[in-house]
């Protein structure tokens, strides 16, 4: 398989799996779903790979077990962040920036979690960057554990899983090792559609929020704590 060239080598997936195999994919998985210094990782195209090589041997385990690693992996990584969340509290808003860390990035997660609030943690399994702050801002929020637990597995599950189950799929398709690249720019776009959606429906229900707060205003009372006609009669 090709080199992947959107970006350094060390964050080529095809050179990350061939150099630290499963043992460094596991890792990265960990640290890119809630450590701070993970966000840059290559979660998505990662795991992709991951999934196509196992259906070319490149990696000698059965794929459910890889997906289990994978889940296993993503789960305890959102865990660290929440409890790291917790620990730190507000002061993680006043951390200044610096080469690793961006204050802007907390902020967009912060975002992103009071929009969505617990569902959050499966949207933003999806989308780079925020998957890596969200379990962070849900301990910040100090979110109830048993809940975060839940969509915590099933982020995990749909995202370890799914994605690696997806690169299997299309292992075994010769047009796809020919346009790896390709694919795996594609796996990104479409690890944004479920934000998407989810800002298109935001959107519509504020629309027809405010669309239904404008006759309330309209038949709000008058200053003299009444109708016109009231007013009339009441000065007369």
């Amino acid at each position: 398989m090709n080199t992947l060239a959107l970006g350094p080598q060390w964050l080529d997936p095809d050179y990350l799996i061939a150099t630290y195999g499963l043992i460094g994919v596991l890792v990265i998985v960990f640290a890119e779903s809630g450590l701070l210094i993970g966000f840059f990782l290559p979660g998505d195209s990662l795991l992709f790979t991951t999934g196509l090589l196992v259906t070319t041997n490149k990696i000698d385990l059965p794929l459910w077990a890889v997906c289990a690693l994978v889940v296993l992996a993503a789960v305890l990584g959102d865990q660290a962040g929440y409890l790291f969340g917790r620990k730190v509290g507000p002061s993680l808003f006043k951390r200044p920036d610096s080469r690793l860390f961006k204050q802007e990035n907390v902020e967009k997660a912060h975002d992103f979690f009071e929009k969505y609030g617990p569902k959050s943690l499966i949207l933003a399994r999806f989308v780079p960057i925020v998957r890596t702050f969200t379990p962070i801002i849900a301990g910040v929020s100090r979110m109830n554990y048993r809940s975060f637990l839940v969509f915590n597995v099933i982020g995990g599950t749909l995202w370890g899983a799914g994605v690696t189950l997806l690169g299997a799929a299309l292992g075994n398709i010769e047009f796809v090792h020919k346009n790896i690249e390709a694919m795996l720019v594609l796996i990104v776009l479409i690890s944004v559609v479920p934000i998407a959606v989810e800002f298109l429906r935001a959107r519509g229900k504020a629309k027809k929020a405010a669309a239904a707060e404008v006759p309330g205003q309209a038949a709000a009372p008058q200053p003299n704590g009444g109708d016109g006609r009231r007013g009339r009669h009441a000065k007369r």
